[in-house]
């Protein structure tokens, strides 16, 4: 019998569904679920068929997209950005240029102390406009799903203006919002001889960040001249207390040991990563603690030692990427950017890049079932490439290769027309 779909995607290259049971790991990450010819079809917002043109015989439905032939994979997701802020900091690119290392950068009130008092004298109403801007465009680059956290705020106050901003982003914006609290950025003037009692300050907006369901996950900053391990360590147990899902900045700078730290947590993810060790590599494998690598903040901060990508995922660390998009080191909405850095500079192959921008950030934001995967029964977030395959986007870079997004099985962004 005939199936009647909403929509009708036909003449699809390559769809890549990205179908798997959860998260992937090691070799996992060199499999990619590719149909050649492909149709999919959807009803009421989900996927409801996805299979070649033969097997999409006698399907009907009320719209139909032509592909021409295009690449269509699930939305990409963004598993960690600093999209709520105020201000901007262009100027501390030439001391970027000069070599000026950024925790010097932090001392002399820049970095995210400059970004922290901007945010701090920014109004709700125009955190919202500003950080809508930014999500536009993370649409329009193919990302459907995000984390945002706080943490330019670094007070009670600012930290909760930056999380009712992102409830009011969650209620009206098509990108859809994970929220982290992340007031444990950095340590503000105010307490800089005294980083233990902020850090009790923070622990004290715990119950209302839950009670206002203002966030899923709590992180914290554990870095050389910021918090350390054993500091992160009692707060992030007192999150877990409070039911949060873990998160941490960890060894970007130095090995301090926040990976071992984090996998013996239990943490959700572990980020940054690019000083790990090999022990907290291992660990991280057996806590099954995703590693959230941003590449970008490496490239722009014109450093030349990244993440051990390669060493990750050959002892079965489950690997996702990110923009880190913020003011300060990696001012990029891109993830397509962050993919070829990913190729040329983590040695990522394009199977594992695609992994890691879909199935594996969707785990590293507890959106494992509803995001980074085209079957039945998800939500239609579709992204249709001005590509044939999908080992096209990491390889031409530089460029937004987004033909259309559909959020739920709408539209939201269409650059050329596709079907007459």
């Amino acid at each position: 019998m005939a199936e009647t779909m909403d929509v009708l995607v036909t003449n699809i290259g390559q769809l890549l569904t990205m179908a798997s049971s959860g998260p992937k790991a090691g070799k996992e990450m060199q499999t990619l679920e590719v149909i050649e010819g492909a149709v999919l079809g959807i009803k009421d917002g989900k996927v409801a068929f996805t299979g070649t043109a033969d097997e999409a015989a006698g399907l009907t439905a009320s719209e139909t997209i032509d592909c021409g032939g295009k690449l269509v994979t699930p939305g990409l997701v963004d598993p960690h950005t600093h999209a709520v802020f105020g201000g901007s900091r262009e100027h501390e690119m030439a001391l970027k240029q000069q070599g000026v290392p950024y925790l010097d950068i932090l001392k002399q009130g820049g970095g995210i102390l400059s970004t922290v008092e901007a945010t701090r004298a920014a109004s709700e109403e125009e955190l919202v406009r500003k950080s809508s801007f930014y999500l536009d465009r993370m649409l329009s680059l193919g990302t459907t799903t995000a984390e945002v956290k706080s943490g330019y705020g670094l007070d009670v106050n600012t930290e909760l203006k930056q999380l009712y901003v992102t409830k009011k982003l969650q209620d009206k914006h098509p990108v859809d919002l994970v929220s982290t609290f992340l007031g444990a950025h950095a340590i503000p003037k105010s307490h800089k001889d005294n980083s233990d009692v902020f850090l009790e300050e923070m622990s004290g907006m715990l119950q209302q960040v839950k009670d206002e369901k203002l966030a899923e996950f709590v992180d914290i900053f554990t870095e050389t001249g910021v918090f350390t391990v054993e500091q992160s360590e009692k707060y992030l147990r007192k999150a877990k207390e409070y039911g949060f899902g873990l998160k941490i900045h960890a060894d970007e700078i130095d090995p301090l040991g926040g990976t071992e730290m984090a996998a013996g947590l239990g943490a959700v993810s572990a980020d940054h990563l690019v000083g790990s060790t090999d022990e907290g590599i291992r660990k991280m494998a057996e806590s099954r603690t995703v590693a959230v690598l941003l590449p970008g903040t490496t490239f722009y901060l014109g450093k030349h030692t990244y993440a051990r990508a390669r060493k990750m995922i050959e002892e079965g660390v489950i690997v996702s990427l990110a923009t880190d998009f913020n003011p300060g080191s990696s001012p990029t909405e891109n993830l397509q950017l962050i993919m070829t850095i990913a190729a040329l500079q983590l040695k990522m192959s394009p199977e594992e890049i695609w992994n890691a921008v879909t199935v594996n950030a969707a785990h590293a934001i507890g959106r494992t079932e509803q995001a980074g995967q085209l079957k039945e029964g998800r939500n239609a977030d579709i992204v249709i490439w001005d590509a044939a395959n999908y080992k096209y986007i990491p390889y031409h870079y530089g460029v937004n290769h987004v033909n259309t997004v559909l959020k739920n099985g709408k539209v939201v962004y269409q650059r050329g027309k596709i079907s007459d």
